[in-house]
């Protein structure tokens, strides 16, 4: 069971690879904001299908989460808006490592400071090396 997470974990950051070349793609022949909200439509629908059909939850629960919460979508359409826009221009795996590094980079800042109600976990000098090596991994990468 304790592999099943990070091979889960490895499951979406393949289809977040595919999903920026074929949003990528389609951003070329209809837009980019276009595309964004093609994709995001559709993988509305396919929400609410999920929904109704697997849901165990409480949506109407909706009305007592802190507001703030509720930034999960623009943060995703901002994400989705920027992958569309990057990887026809610099590939995928570029701007994956570009993205990876985001997301290490915060998600050690809100882990140092248990900041959204998480758990504290102390930046360290490991740590730290490790976003030191993301960052010469986006310029080996990127440099031509």
């Amino acid at each position: 069971m304790k592999i099943l997470f990070p091979l889960l974990a490895v499951l979406g950051g393949i289809t977040i690879a595919i999903q920026g070349q074929i949003n990528g793609g389609l951003g070329k022949k209809v837009g980019v904001i276009e595309a964004s909200f093609i994709s995001f439509g559709i993988g509305t629908l396919a929400l609410l299908f999920i929904v109704l059909f697997a849901g165990n939850g409480n949506i109407s629960a909706i009305a007592s989460v802190p507001k703030w919460q509720l930034t999960g979508g623009l943060l995703g359409a901002i994400y989705v808006i920027v992958i569309v826009l990057v990887v026809p221009q610099i590939g995928v795996a570029p701007a994956l490592v570009g993205v990876i590094a985001g997301q290490i980079i915060i998600g050690a800042v809100i882990d140092h400071f248990g900041l959204f109600g998480g758990v504290r976990i102390p930046l360290d000098a490991k740590k730290v090396a490790g976003i030191c090596l993301l960052f010469v991994s986006l310029y080996l990468f990127n440099h031509k």
